[in-house]
């Protein structure tokens, strides 16, 4: 059976070729239940206004005007229990959809998009444009990445746009080695010599002829991107190197935990979070699952 990754790219084009590389996954059951799980994060996070009864930093007050705080699931007409500020903590958890899906979301796309060109160029052109950039690529991959995100978050202002800097900066690396793997092998295929007969110029051929056939590797690590990004936002919140201002399952998390929320037993307040970031990081390497099919083929049989 043919490699699908390394098939001609002339029947079906650039577009043809992206499309099909993102409905291929539908046919593993694990994709779908990832994608499923994508697409409910995502209505979340786009009728966040609509579904969260309260605003995530407000704090709120009983009939009596006393502080709603410390309340339990269903207690007062609250869904999920109150904060010991007295803030509603399933208007968080909603409103932390939208924090968790822009971080994972922006930071995959960047770290598909630096991996996939330094990969395409590298294993290409080769030469002083290879050992430069897999140069770069050891020395990104000398860095660890949790404490190069908070020394970033240490000396710029807390931001979550940190998370997305540091992931772009670092863990491109894995993707550009793994292209570049592969351009090494498309390079000498003989529609690519054709091209180049033809008097196509090399970035056209980069681009056009053999760009489309790596795109399956580009989503691959694009979609465990996501689970990362929003993984290490959580981590970096949790050690209170978050934004502050900014409502996100990991600073859910952090307040959760400098309330001792865990000796008072409130579980509904740190679960719901810590499940969300689960089932995201987990979607993730669902959907990865479905481009085995694509990458390697015989495991079909």
């Amino acid at each position: 059976m043919p490699d699908a990754t390394l098939s001609t790219p002339h029947r079906f084009g650039a577009i043809g070729r992206l499309i099909r590389g993102l409905h291929l996954p539908l046919n593993d059951p694990f994709a779908i239940a990832g994608i499923a799980i994508y697409t409910v994060f995502i209505l979340v996070a786009i009728f966040a206004d609509q579904l969260a009864p309260y605003d995530p930093t407000e704090i709120l007050y009983t009939a009596d005007y006393d502080l709603a705080a410390d309340r339990r699931p269903g207690e007062d007409g609250f869904i999920l229990g109150t904060t010991s500020l007295g803030r509603d903590i399933f208007s968080q958890l909603v409103y932390g959809s939208r924090a968790a899906l822009l971080i994972g979301i922006t930071a995959a796309f960047m770290v598909a998009l630096i991996g996939t060109i330094v990969g395409l160029l590298a294993g290409y052109f080769g030469g002083w444009v290879d050992l430069v950039l897999m140069r770069l690529a050891d020395i990104a991959f000398g860095i660890p990445f949790l404490p190069f995100v908070i020394v970033i978050a240490a000396f710029l202002d807390p931001s979550i746009w940190n998370v997305v800097l540091a992931m772009a900066l670092v863990l491109w690396r894995d993707t550009g080695r793994v292209i570049r793997s592969q351009v090494l092998t498309l390079r000498t295929r003989a529609y690519v010599q054709a091209a180049r007969v033809c008097g196509s110029s090399d970035l056209k051929i980069v681009f056009r002829h053999i760009a489309p056939n790596i795109l399956p590797l580009s989503f691959l690590y694009g979609s465990i991107a996501i689970g990362w990004a929003i993984l290490t936002e959580a981590s970096i919140s949790f050690l209170g190197f978050g934004d502050p201002e900014t409502i996100s399952w990991g600073y859910m998390l952090q307040d959760a935990f400098a309330s001792a929320a865990l000796s008072q037993g409130a579980y509904y307040w740190f679960v719901p979070p810590g499940l969300c970031i689960i089932l995201v990081v987990v979607a993730g390497f669902f959907i990865s699952r479905g481009y085995e099919e694509i990458l390697f083929p015989r495991l079909k049989e």
